[in-house]
């Protein structure tokens, strides 16, 4: 992703932004232009909504093999969190004590993702932790 798209979209990163569907409720993040299960009549109706960085850890894999940018956080762990508000979202997990623990209380944190090459651009972003932990 090239730095113009990253800032571009940095209030969505930063903030969790995402969007609700008026019509059937359902909540996305990413936000989505329409709802996938309301189609056109939610065209245009889509509400912003900011979620709360609080859920669970729905699934995870520990990640050995990395690309360049992220030998130096190897080895580490991806999961699928689980929003209190209902989307799924994939991010790191950090500051973990021990092994990660299916359906534990995980919190959004903002982290440096990576730094890029010879420019030095650092890109920030979300990750999560277990809840409640005090850093």
């Amino acid at each position: 992703m090239g730095v113009a798209r990253f800032w571009r979209d940095h209030r969505i990163r930063y903030q969790l932004i995402g969007n609700a569907c008026p019509i059937c409720g359902n909540r996305y993040f990413p936000p989505r232009e329409l709802c996938p299960d309301c189609h056109r009549e939610s065209i245009g109706k889509m509400q912003e909504m900011q979620f709360s960085g609080k859920g669970a850890l729905y699934s995870y894999t520990v990640v050995h093999e990395t690309p360049d940018d992220f030998s130096d956080q190897r080895p580490y762990v991806m999961g699928i969190v689980e929003l209190e508000e209902g989307p799924r979202i994939t991010a790191q997990i950090v500051e973990l004590e021990g092994e990660p623990v299916i359906g534990m209380p995980v919190e959004m944190v903002f982290r440096k993702i990576r730094e890029e090459s010879a420019e030095g651009v650092i890109q920030y972003g979300y990750k999560f932790r277990p809840a409640g932990v005090k850093r």
